[in-house]
């Protein structure tokens, strides 16, 4: 594989597992140098060790709150003091908790906002100072098909992931003077721990007396509907962020991309 991203400083939160570990692993092997960044400092220590092995790229692990401006500040300015530079940020840290309307916790539906939405603003705001002095940049936001089309029991995760296509499209018009690109990719049904508690969850609540959904029954049934007629996997999504943050992204900001085997087609 090429070394595209060699010399290049790459900033990954909720880097150690799933979309976020797949990203990171197509990024170092691609050369880049890696901040890792997380609320498990055991697990995203352990994915910077092993790439850093497997690869021969340097690594930077850390253990933050994406809803914290301190550890936000924090994570750029080591990343930054460390390597020299910040050129690529990939906001990708987020949770769900599915329920419905009238039984969900106000307290959950504001840490899933807090989490989704204002943890991507304000990883955008931090990694932008330094894109800014650079003069160069790529700022990369994960959404989710929700962000395109809601989904049943999970009115604040759709409204956080949509909120992700409304910064980046703003940040991509301010920006844009400094040479510095901002896009979303909107993933759909993706094999990782999080669809394992979506599978579970979303199958207990969608159960029936008629029909009851056993572990993964549920899953294949939604894989049904996807036009590729597969789940996509983290090395999907990855590809396609790799791209955003290459020189051939140049002339593309402000875009909100579904990577869903064509599930949701608008």
């Amino acid at each position: 594989m090429s070394q595209r991203f060699n010399g290049k400083t790459v900033v990954i939160t909720g880097a150690c597992r799933g979309i976020g570990a797949g990203i990171a692993e197509r990024f170092a092997q691609e050369g880049a140098s890696l901040v890792l960044a997380s609320n498990d400092l055991e697990r995203v220590t352990f994915t910077a060790d092993q790439l850093a092995r497997e690869y021969q790229v340097d690594t930077l692990a850390l253990a933050i709150d994406v809803t914290r401006e301190d550890d936000i500040e924090k994570l750029y300015r080591e990343g930054h003091a460390r390597f020299g530079s910040i050129d690529v940020s990939v906001q990708n840290a987020g949770i769900i908790t599915i329920d419905h309307y009238d039984k969900m916790p106000r307290a959950d539906f504001d840490k899933v906002l807090q989490v989704n939405t204002t943890g991507v603003w304000l990883g955008c705001r931090e990694a932008a100072k330094y894109m800014v002095k650079q003069g160069s940049g790529r700022l990369i936001n994960t959404s989710s098909g929700q962000g395109r089309q809601g989904f049943i029991y999970t009115p604040h995760y759709a409204a956080s992931k949509m909120g992700v296509i409304g910064i980046t499209q703003s940040l991509a018009l301010e920006l844009a003077r400094h040479h510095i690109t901002v896009n979303a990719f909107c993933p759909g049904i993706i094999e990782s721990e999080m669809w394992d508690y979506n599978d579970r969850v979303w199958g207990e609540i969608l159960s029936t007396d008629e029909k009851r959904y056993g572990k993964g029954e549920l899953m294949a049934e939604w894989v049904k509907n996807i036009p590729l007629r597969r789940a996509g996997k983290p090395s999907d999504v990855a590809g396609l962020v790799a791209f955003l943050a290459s020189d051939d992204a140049a002339y593309l900001t402000g875009q909100a991309i579904n990577i869903d085997g064509g599930l949701i087609m608008s």
